[in-house]
């Protein structure tokens, strides 16, 4: 969790969202990704599709069967659904998203008996740390956010 919360500090020296993601295969790291939606342009470019997207090059195989998803945030909808297709057997996030996640926080995915993969999800590793490095990223926003002078 820590190289995740590495990518999510390197997030913010980029003006996005600070999240990051780590993929582990058989105790290696085979991938990592940080939040880009804003630098890239894509909607799509939260740090755990990026970190899947070089995973599944890395292996050469859209599927990651005994992966590991190491994030630093309760993963949101898309996330958690990529995650189920890749056949991740793991998902470890850090900060509870009461907001869009969907590990628990708004909804769980990962619990529907109806889908046919099932990935096991941990929660609240190294959260507190987590948390604060958010929280910090907003209020830095919202400390910017005042200093702007609209003229008259």
């Amino acid at each position: 969790m820590q190289l995740a919360l590495d990518q999510a500090r390197h997030a913010w020296r980029l003006g996005e969202v600070p999240v990051g993601a780590v993929v582990v295969k058989d105790g290696e790291v085979i991938a990592v990704g940080y939040n880009q939606p804003i630098g890239q342009h894509d909607p799509t470019a939260h740090a755990e599709i990026v970190a899947l997207r070089a995973a599944a090059v890395k292996l050469g195989n859209y599927r990651l069967p005994g992966c590991e998803l190491y994030v630093t945030l309760e993963p949101c909808v898309m996330c958690s659904g990529a995650m189920m297709h890749a056949r991740l057997a793991r998902v470890i996030y850090a900060a509870q998203d009461p907001k869009t996640g969907a590990a628990g926080s708004v909804v769980n995915l990962f619990e529907q008996e109806q889908l046919n993969h099932h990935t096991e999800v941990v929660g609240g590793v190294m959260a507190d740390e987590s948390a604060a490095m958010l929280k910090g990223f907003f209020a830095e926003r919202r400390t910017a956010a005042r200093r702007v002078i609209v003229p008259e």
